[in-house]
């Protein structure tokens, strides 16, 4: 008999990767989906059929008791969140609801339903925050620095006494950043290879970002959801950094994407809100920094340790850093060609 996962979050980026990931193991996929007057399925849309899907909302615990009774689910996958970092400082309480207390109603409703399934709660790097040692690991110290760290922090504390106060099979992958294609537009990786492509096809002259000093562990979304799956195929509950060990800053993946489609930037030299990138072969602004986008709280360097993923999951990156760039200024170029 095949394996049930309920996968919540399953429209999103790591949600579409994981789906495809367990069809591929055989098993029947259940996505809780929030009610909508419009479908967001763009990102399942080649495996839409296959999946079974549960009307329910994080912060409705009959609707997730109900979900996990109809599913009975061998592993649930909890993806859902107000992921978007900036975001959060304008939606505190909302992210705090549902990052947070949406993981109470959950592993309220696995305990009450379902008390053998094996959950996977997703964590961030965020957690790190204001770094108290690199490379940062299972043990480091946490200091978040934004409403969505805070509330990501306070989910994976509910997971450490959900697992030791009922012995559920519950526990936390520490994903530090990783993209794809089907980054949302909002989130500055994709922000960035979407604009280089639209200037490239002469869409746009000219984008903005923040500080693009900042220094993060990149890797490939695709690559980070088998590390989810094989959380839950061990015999006990633990908790995993999982990163590519290497961080580059921003401004670096900005001249990667310019070169993916052969065009010449250079800096003007300075540094902060009056760096700007220059097109050489016709001397025009492509790049500006505005200190709008710059976070109330800035976290400025994060890099993860996965060696203890490494050893026990035998856990390993596939994708580069270079390669993702590439991959996902291919994927924008093809999609942005065709409109």
């Amino acid at each position: 008999m095949a394996k049930k996962a309920l996968v919540t979050g399953i429209t999103g980026q790591d949600g579409s990767y994981l789906a495809e990931f367990l069809l591929k193991k055989g098993y029947d996929v259940f996505g809780l989906e929030r009610r909508a007057s419009t479908k967001n399925r763009g990102n399942i849309k080649h495996i839409e059929s296959e999946i079974h899907f549960i009307s329910g909302d994080m912060l409705d615990s009959n609707s997730l008791i109900r979900a996990i009774s109809e599913a009975q689910p061998d592993e649930i996958y909890n993806l859902a969140a107000q992921s978007f970092v900036a975001e959060s400082w304008h939606q505190k309480r909302y992210t705090h609801e549902v990052n947070s207390s949406g993981v109470i109603n959950l592993l309220e409703a696995v305990y009450e339903v379902k008390p053998d399934a094996k959950v996977y709660q997703a964590g961030t790097s965020e957690m790190f925050g204001k770094v108290q040692e690199t490379p940062q690991k299972e043990t480091t110290p946490f200091y978040p620095r934004s409403p969505y760290g805070i509330a990501k922090l306070a989910a994976y504390w509910t997971v450490v006494n959900f697992r030791e106060s009922y012995s559920l099979f519950a526990c936390s992958g520490l994903l530090f950043n990783h993209e794809s294609p089907r980054r949302g537009l909002e989130f500055v990786t994709r922000k960035i290879t979407n604009a280089v492509v639209q200037i490239k096809l002469g869409l746009i002259d000219k984008f903005f970002l923040g500080n693009i000093g900042t220094k993060r562990d990149w890797g490939f979304a695709g690559d980070y959801v088998a590390a989810m799956w094989l959380m839950l195929q061990q015999n006990e509950p633990d908790d995993f950094v999982i990163a590519t060990g290497k961080t580059n800053t921003v401004r670096k993946f900005v001249e990667l994407a310019f070169e993916a489609v052969n065009i010449k930037i250079e800096s003007n030299g300075k540094k902060g809100v009056d760096e700007k990138y220059i097109r050489t072969d016709t001397g025009s602004v492509v790049l500006e920094i505005n200190s709008k986008f710059f976070r109330p709280a800035e976290v400025y360097l994060l890099m993860g340790d996965s060696s203890k993923a490494r050893k026990k999951l035998g856990w390993k990156p596939k994708v580069n850093f270079e390669e993702l760039v590439r991959m996902m200024v291919k994927s924008d170029l093809k999609l942005l060609s065709k409109k």
